[in-house]
């Protein structure tokens, strides 16, 4: 870890990797960045890294692992999120996307509505998104 650059710097590097699509290094270098603040956290030190939301971090390292296809570690790092988030909308989204990229779809089901629901985000059709006035009456058919 090169904890003599200053943070925010190192912060800037990790976005600019994720920008240029470097996702593989842009999770390596959040990781690290995630660790330095959870340390600095537990340590006590009052240090730049401590007023970083550590959330906002594992979010965007979550993305970062969702991105580069490591979809343990997102759905890791994504139910961390909403442990200490759970209101998160955009987490709840991304937990079903990895979930659906990892073919887990009856899964991804639940954090897709919830998404929905907290933060106006749609739900595709497949997973039941169409609308309650649109559904008409049960399917249901009288014989002929």
């Amino acid at each position: 870890m090169n904890t003599t650059t200053p943070f925010s710097l190192r912060l800037s590097w990790a976005q600019g990797l994720f920008e240029r699509g470097d996702h593989v290094a842009a999770a390596t270098a959040l990781a690290e960045l995630v660790d330095e603040v959870e340390s600095s956290r537990t340590a006590g030190t009052a240090d730049d890294a401590v007023l970083h939301s550590v959330t906002d971090l594992r979010l965007m390292l979550a993305r970062a692992y969702f991105q580069s296809a490591q979809l343990g570690r997102a759905e890791a790092t994504l139910n961390e999120v909403i442990e200490h988030s759970p209101t998160d909308s955009y987490a709840h989204l991304l937990l079903g996307r990895t979930l659906q990229r990892a073919g887990r779809h009856a899964e991804a089901a639940r954090p897709l509505a919830l998404a929905e629901v907290l933060g106006d985000y749609e739900r595709p059709e497949a997973y039941g998104s169409v609308p309650i006035a649109e559904a008409g009456p049960s399917d249901t058919t009288e014989p002929a």
